[in-house]
């Protein structure tokens, strides 16, 4: 269930302001890191838009919710730069569209699943088209929440974001939220990155908004040199299942090994990349040989177009 971590920041202000302050940096950079894993429990690449948004609004008791269901949508597109554009009272909108947002009858879906968005790409790195269904009785709590996803953020992180579960943030976007969008469609990233890559990005949005900023850049580099630790001792199937595997449900051993084989190819482009951790062919040709020996396409695909011979292969 949602935690807020209230009663932890409360403790570590009676002990010390900095103290605090550091817990909350650090709470915020897990929401943005979090943020990476699809709801599946598998870490994802970063998907956008790289076109117009053409929206249709439409189903039941539309009239009731398409004013804040348009706004909802033009808040995170603000924060973004795509262009939204309103098709639904078109003679032709169904096919002039490539965002349907669908207003159906509560029996449509559960109460467990109020709304859902999918998006579709052809690979992994640009949204063609998505589609959202919210319940008319929950569409207003759901309808910030289904248009960051329609933005191309997965993952259900905990935190002051309205993508969190059981969320009480449904009136608009939070400073998290913001800082998702303006990293997910700035010019230093682009469709198709990897976690490792964006998570400093992210990082960077969260020094930029803190006050004390020597003391947060602190904090984001300790931060990113933990989480790095953390994913390579999971991908070695080593030290503690990642808390975000076991709120998905996919602490399987299964799940397990998918995920140790996707991190394994994250953290080979990584090194590769100098992504996150300092450049190291050494390392990353270690990390891809890993990840290919688990089964990974694209890790054979990466060493093979760097001529690196793949243990086991035929």
């Amino acid at each position: 269930m949602f935690k807020t971590g209230v009663l932890a920041l409360f403790a570590a202000a009676a002990l010390s302001p900095c103290l605090a302050q550091a817990d909350e940096f650090d709470q915020g950079m897990n929401t943005l890191w979090e943020v990476l894993w699809h709801q599946s429990g598998t870490a994802t690449r970063l998907v956008r838009w790289e076109q117009d948004i053409k929206v249709r609004i439409h189903g039941t008791n539309v009239a009731a919710h398409r004013a804040r269901t348009l706004q909802a949508l033009r808040d995170v597109s603000k924060e973004t730069g795509v262009k939204v554009i309103d098709v639904s009272d078109k003679p032709d909108a169904a096919q002039q569209a490539n965002l349907s947002i669908e207003i159906v009858p509560d029996t449509a879906l559960s109460q467990q699943q109020p709304c859902e968005t999918r998006i579709d790409f052809k690979t992994e790195t640009t949204i063609e088209s998505a589609t959202t269904q919210m319940r008319d009785s929950d569409a207003r709590r759901c309808t910030y929440h289904e248009m960051m996803h329609v933005m191309g953020m997965r993952g259900h992180p905990e935190g002051a974001t309205v993508l969190s579960y059981f969320t009480s943030h449904t009136q608009g976007l939070l400073p998290l939220d913001k800082a998702m969008l303006r990293t997910w469609y700035s010019a230093r990233t682009h469709a198709g990155m990897t976690p490792f890559e964006v998570l400093p990005i992210l990082g960077d949005q969260m020094v930029a908004q803190s006050a004390d900023k020597a003391r947060a850049t602190q904090a984001r580099d300790s931060f990113l040199a933990r989480t790095v630790e953390q994913m390579q001792a999971f991908a070695e199937g080593q030290g503690d299942v990642p808390v975000i595997l076991k709120k998905c449900g996919k602490a399987t051993p299964e799940g397990m090994r998918y995920g140790r084989m996707e991190m394994s190819y994250f953290l080979g482009v990584a090194y590769r990349q100098g992504a996150t951790v300092p450049k190291d062919e050494v390392q990353a040709g270690l990390w891809l040989q890993k990840a290919a020996a688990l089964g990974s396409r694209n890790a054979r695909m990466l060493m093979a177009s760097a001529g690196t011979v793949v243990s086991g292969s035929r």
